[in-house]
């Protein structure tokens, strides 16, 4: 085990411009696991492409970070101070229209998937749409056959009536991995009272983003701030439903911010949650810039009346226990 990090830091998304810096800052910063984005708007083949760079990632830095399979990888890594990599989408593209290609990519690693980007997807309503028209006939279909592999349906970007569709639907318990409740901040992709209590009874799991358009007072929010809104939140559903999915997307240019809400849909720019002046990608709050800051969330917690056991289920062994129901432990 990581003296120096005796707990366990799962991240429940995370789109940085990866390297052998933001790696290291993830083993110097003790992060165990991190649910990485594969795909916005890939469809299978440029999914698969991404999947080839990653696996040059695994074998050449392969001290600092390993592909996740199961939950027993975040142990590993936790004992071996690495960092277990989880496959996910941010979008259901890569499996076009084809159901079989939902078990192809759980073969590939992919232990993570959202049924909708803020559009209509053939599974899902987005969070940016007009009209929420529920789950889909292939998005029934779907989402039993990823209840039957253990890939876990992510509903951070989708809209609330396709959300709770999505929890009713589901036999497995889903995951928000990363956005935050509109009681504290009314972003499209925040989530209500009545969706969240819906999410913490199913089992369900809310990861907390730091993604500044979605956090009160943006670039500004305090941590004090942030952590007094998860003690709110673990008011509402408890305090076993809810970790952190921070949303990073460290060192990433401008023109990918615009990519992932633009893709190739659109003649128009989507602007997201910010003006036409706020067009890229905001600055980080000050105390949570990269993956060396999860120790300033500890403290956070501490400070705001956390005990230690409600810290460390925070910090990851929440996610670690939802994984582990999810899509279970290494067959030996």
């Amino acid at each position: 085990m990581n003296k120096s990090h005796p707990y366990l830091i799962v991240d429940a998304l995370q789109y940085n411009n990866w390297s052998e810096s933001v790696f290291k800052q993830m083993n110097y910063g003790g992060v165990s696991a991190v649910h990485a984005t594969i795909c916005f708007h890939e469809d299978f083949q440029e999914m698969v492409k991404n999947v080839i760079c990653w696996n040059r990632f695994f074998d050449k830095y392969s001290n600092l970070i390993f592909q996740g399979f199961s939950s027993d990888d975040i142990l590993k890594a936790q004992e071996e101070g690495r960092t277990a990599i989880f496959f996910g989408f941010q979008n259901c593209s890569p499996i076009e229209d084809d159901i079989g290609l939902v078990e192809i990519c759980y073969r590939l690693g992919v232990r993570l998937m959202q049924l909708s980007y803020n559009n209509q997807s053939l599974l899902a309503t987005g969070c940016y749409e007009n009209d929420d028209l529920g789950i889909t006939r292939m998005g029934r279909q779907v989402i039993k056959e990823m209840n039957r592999l253990g890939i876990v349906i992510d509903m951070s970007h989708s809209a609330s009536r396709s959300t709770l569709e999505a929890i009713q639907i589901s036999d497995r318990p889903i995951a928000i991995t990363h956005a935050n409740p509109s009681f504290w901040y009314d972003a499209k992709r925040n989530k209500s009272n009545d969706l969240l209590i819906s999410l913490g009874k199913s089992g369900g799991m809310l990861g907390f983003s730091m993604y500044p358009y979605h956090l009160k007072n943006k670039s500004e929010c305090s941590l004090e701030e942030f952590c007094g809104m998860i003690a709110k939140t673990a008011d509402l559903i408890g305090v076993g439903s809810i970790g952190i999915g921070s949303d990073l997307c460290q060192n990433q240019p401008d023109n990918i911010v615009e990519w992932m809400r633009n893709g190739t849909w659109s003649l128009e720019k989507d602007f997201g949650e910010g003006s036409k002046e706020m067009s890229g990608f905001p600055l980080q709050p000050n105390w949570f810039k990269s993956n060396l800051d999860f120790i300033n969330i500890k403290g956070g917690l501490s400070k705001i009346g956390f005990n230690e056991k409600e810290v460390e289920l925070i910090m990851g062994l929440n996610w670690f226990k939802f994984f582990e129901k999810s899509f279970g432990k290494e067959e030996k």
